[in-house]
């Protein structure tokens, strides 16, 4: 039997959190603002999250819409409240003007997580070569996991990109687990998890009304079922 599949659902609030839960998500990715792609929520909303369900949360340090890092030390900040906060796991990526990893950046908020397991996102998919930016980051503390559609497109574009990185999994630079979102259709599972991808990431995916909606523990239950059947 394969292992039981990762399924993170990106939460907005409480409600969110709580059908998120119901539903049978693992984990939490909590974000604010999704017409800038997610940024970083109030530290009021990630205690009330908290509060509200007993599943994993990771919560985005991210200021503005695109990958540029912004005010780092605001950022390394913000890290260090959302900690008072009761956050424990973090989401970051930054790169630079060209499309390449900013490792002051990274180096600066990661460093202020103290070993908090974090997950770099998908910048990894706009990034000029991403297996130097794993490479790069192979062994930096806290970091076990990429979020990634293989492809700025999204999953569609991205699935051959995809394939060949869960195979690579025993190679430095391929440890961390591969979370994959953005596009991800019910579809896409049965060929991701026979490359042995194990973690998913859904946000729109889990939200009939759209954004503008809240989670959907129904919705969330069929992705939770689907996993569990592969």
């Amino acid at each position: 039997m394969s292992k039981r599949a990762v399924l993170e659902v990106i939460a907005l609030d409480a409600r969110d959190a709580v059908a998120a839960q119901a539903g049978g998500a693992d984990r939490l990715e909590l974000v604010t603002d999704m017409a800038a792609d997610g940024l970083t929520p109030p530290t009021a909303t990630v205690a009330a999250i908290r509060a509200a369900v007993d599943i994993d949360l990771r919560v985005m340090l991210r200021l503005a819409a695109g990958f540029a890092a912004g005010d780092v030390e605001r950022l390394a900040r913000l890290a260090g409240e959302l900690r008072d906060a009761g956050a424990t796991q973090f989401v970051l990526g930054f790169l630079d003007a060209d499309g390449d990893l900013d490792v002051a950046a990274v180096e600066r908020v990661a460093g202020e997580l103290d070993g908090c397991p974090w997950t770099f996102h998908r910048a990894i998919d706009r990034c000029v070569d991403r297996a130097a930016l794993r490479k790069r980051l192979a062994d930096f503390p806290g970091l076990d996991t990429y979020l990634t559609a293989g492809a700025a497109g999204g999953v569609d574009e991205g699935l051959p990109v995809l394939l060949a990185e869960a195979r690579r999994r025993d190679e430095p630079g391929y440890r961390q687990q591969l979370l994959v979102g953005g596009g991800l259709r019910l579809d896409h599972l049965p060929v991701l998890r026979e490359a042995g991808a194990d973690a998913f990431h859904i946000g729109g995916a889990a939200r009939p009304d759209g954004w503008a909606g809240p989670v959907s523990a129904d919705e969330v239950a069929r992705w939770r079922t689907v996993l569990d059947a592969g």
